[in-house]
């Protein structure tokens, strides 16, 4: 039975497109695996606290203090969730030109040395391998070409923190332009789903058992 942990981090409720999207993509995983087991994580309705001074030595060294001790729980909660899925889908919508604070708090929580990334010979080595991501962006403006492109510091973000602990074989689904007015938002989201439905083929979920 396959895996798939799906991580919301829009704070727009029923009104954000990222979540519309999982959904879309969480159907067509369905679809190709009705078994499949699901893990959700809604980083937007239960944000994951931001490291602070107090807690950090329990990501990045050792856990001693009983804050300390309560982060690195929760960071082998969340790593444990990752390295059980199968399939990682994650809504994250453009936030002032990269990802939402939940999302990068999320992330400082799973980025954690010598347990999904080492530094071996001089150069880093990602521990998590063999999973496949998919990634659902939107966008107010248009940021995948033109002059606007330079700001675009969510895609490039995400695909190095996902590529250092070894999750490389990434697929990005754009809704863009979606602050351009209701016949724009429906046009980006009706592209988005189509790019889904392309991605996600009968036999996407086979090729990890394979």
């Amino acid at each position: 039975m396959s895996k798939i942990l799906v991580i919301n981090s829009s704070l727009s409720g029923e009104a954000s497109v990222s979540r519309l999207l999982v959904a879309e993509t969480v159907q067509r995983l369905q679809a190709t695996e009705p078994n499949a087991e699901i893990t959700y994580r809604d980083l937007g309705d239960a944000a994951i606290p931001h490291l602070t001074s107090a807690t950090v030595a329990g990501i990045r060294a050792v856990a001693e203090t009983q804050a300390e001790l309560a982060a690195q729980a929760l960071s082998d909660e969340l790593i444990n969730e990752l390295k059980a899925a199968d399939v990682v889908v994650i809504g994250a919508p453009m936030y002032n030109f990269s990802i939402p604070s939940t999302l990068r708090a999320w992330f400082d929580h799973v980025l954690r040395p010598r347990v999904t990334f080492a530094y071996k010979d001089g150069s880093v080595q990602g521990l998590l391998q063999s999973k496949r991501v998919i990634v659902i962006e939107s966008r107010g403006g248009l940021y995948s070409e033109g002059p606007t492109k330079a700001m675009d510091f969510q895609e490039p973000y995400l695909k190095t923190l996902l590529g250092f602990i070894g999750l490389t074989d990434i697929t990005f689904v754009h809704a863009e332009k979606i602050g351009h007015g209701p016949e724009a938002r429906e046009i980006a989201i009706t592209t988005a789903k189509s790019r889904i439905a392309q991605a996600i083929t009968p036999g996407f979920m086979n090729v990890l058992k394979a």
